[in-house]
């Protein structure tokens, strides 16, 4: 599956994942006024504005990226009702042509986490059947449960050939409060927790190649980019899903040490930054009815961002 993520990189020139996450104060008046007057102020009604929300964007973005991340908790907060509006959207993108990233953030151990890896990436057997579950090209999952938590999902990338993103050093601020804490590694040296992280993640991902990167990569967040300097040196194989780009103050410039020589190994997220564009002061000419014509502004002003960033870095 990695390889099919480069493909597609290498074919829009834009190392970018829109994150679909939205919520209600995102969707635009008018398509929550429809979506309300057919199925009441409910949970169904809620989740036909996030399909109809999501859709659109798609519509206008999924020829200048590769991927979307939509995180499952926007629409879990919408009972069954939002997690068909995930499932829909999981498909909508496939039948699109982009790589789905899903954001679960997962981690359990044993057969919980076999659970959580067949629903997300594999196939469950139902009497003599293999059925699909959510189906997703990727998806986040938490490390610090151990390696229990994380083989059974290299296990599926293996038999599926399909990926995970795995957390190594996350953006938001209250990261370090556990991540950057020094711990002694096998030789008696003091290190960050992240660097330790980061060096076993390498070691599942040697057991899960593409052609030239591992179909397991990193999480690491664009508001740490000496981190990512770091990090990028440990695990040279991983590729590295970045979040933090945009909205959390991340900017190109901060991006460049995420990337390897080839002008691969990373892909950037944008999430408010591009589904809300319409609600930003740079993009208000579009208006609120024309919030996806905003979403694909966005796009475009951020894959020029990180270009420039990237050859100024020679």
């Amino acid at each position: 599956m990695i390889d099919r993520l480069i493909a597609g990189i290498r074919k829009t020139q834009a190392p970018i994942v829109v994150g679909l996450d939205p919520t209600m104060k995102l969707i635009p008046s008018h398509i929550r006024r429809k979506a309300f007057a057919e199925y009441g102020e409910t949970m169904k009604g809620a989740a036909e504005a996030v399909w109809q929300y999501n859709k659109a964007i798609v519509d206008a973005v999924c020829d200048l990226v590769p991927a979307v991340k939509p995180q499952i908790a926007m629409y879990e907060q919408f009972g069954v009702e939002g997690l068909i509006a995930f499932q829909r959207t999981v498909e909508y993108c496939r039948e699109k042509g982009l790589v789905v990233i899903g954001d679960v953030k997962r981690g359990d151990i044993g057969s919980t986490s076999e659970a959580y890896a067949v629903g997300h990436l594999g196939q469950v057997r139902v009497g003599d059947t293999m059925c699909r579950g959510f189906d997703e090209d990727f998806v986040t999952v938490n490390p610090y449960l151990g390696s229990d938590g994380v083989r059974p999902f290299v296990k599926v990338c293996r038999e599926e050939r399909k990926g995970i993103f795995v957390l190594v050093k996350t953006s938001n601020p209250s990261s370090g409060e556990f991540q950057d804490r020094l711990v002694r590694d096998e030789d008696g040296r003091e290190r960050p927790l992240y660097e330790i992280v980061g060096e076993q993640v390498a070691a599942w991902g040697a057991d899960c190649m593409g052609a030239s990167y591992s179909n397991v990569g990193a999480v690491v967040g664009a508001t740490y980019p000496e981190q990512g300097r770091i990090l990028r040196s440990i695990m040279p194989k991983a590729f590295i899903l970045v979040p933090g780009y945009g909205a959390q103050g991340g900017r190109g410039a901060d991006l460049v040490h995420f990337f390897n020589e080839d002008g691969l190994g990373a892909i950037v997220n944008s999430s408010r930054g591009i589904i809300a564009a319409y609600q930003q002061e740079q993009y208000t000419e579009y208006g609120e009815e024309n919030f996806a014509d905003a979403s694909r502004a966005a796009v475009l002003a951020m894959k020029e961002d990180i270009a420039q960033a990237l050859a100024a870095r020679g």
